[in-house]
């Protein structure tokens, strides 16, 4: 892994886990103490982050993390169930037996999960997206799907300690499977976009 992309991977955890809060101020120095790396790939880093809205970085003033915007929930839901939507539908007609397995491997990891923990919940749910996103086959696609996840993760966090218990919502993983391991596009796009809209109105209630 190059290392501006290890900066980036370890910033933007810490930026959508809310251990950087909104409106935080960067300090370049303690992390590249706190990562141990140079200031070039955390400088490459925050640029990324900032063209992904996670970070803003400001000439002459620094870079800060981003604000997060309640009014930004619907927005963002609004893409996620459009874009996930698709992404759901190609991947029931493109997903290759080895993706299938590898999302079978997550969900098991589900079946193990006896509590309802959401910090674990929502890990498997991430490993899931992402598997998802990659199964449609559209690059483009999936880089636009990668950077909305995130700004929803942020949110989530944002009201973690509120959070009702969303083990029913990740439970509905095993229905998608099924309907991509049919290949019915129309079962996995309307599955996908009902289990979004329930993790929509959990935050919502909970704000």
């Amino acid at each position: 892994m190059r290392l501006s992309e290890k900066a980036y991977s370890l910033i933007k955890e810490k930026v959508v886990t809310l251990e950087l809060p909104p409106s935080a101020v960067i300090d370049e120095q303690l992390l590249m103490e706190e990562l141990e790396l140079g200031r070039t790939p955390i400088r490459e880093a925050l640029q990324r982050l900032d063209a992904e809205g996670l970070v803003n970085v400001v000439p002459r003033r620094g870079t800060f993390v981003s604000e997060i915007s309640i009014t930004d929930l619907q927005k963002i839901f609004e893409l996620r169930i459009v874009l996930e939507g698709l992404c759901a539908g190609l991947a029931a007609e493109r997903i290759t037996r080895d993706e299938l397995e590898n999302i079978k491997l997550v969900l098991s990891d589900l079946d193990d999960l006896h509590d309802g923990n959401p910090t674990a919940l929502m890990i498997i749910d991430k490993r899931f997206h992402r598997l998802l996103y990659r199964a449609a086959d559209n690059e483009f696609l999936t880089e636009v799907s990668d950077r909305l996840y995130d700004q929803s993760l942020r949110l989530w966090y944002l009201v973690l300690a509120r959070l009702r218990d969303v083990r029913h919502a990740i439970e509905q993983h095993h229905r998608i499977l099924e309907a991509l391991e049919a290949g019915d596009r129309h079962e996995a796009e309307t599955l996908v976009q009902a289990h979004i809209v329930e993790f929509q109105e959990s935050i919502k209630a909970a704000l």
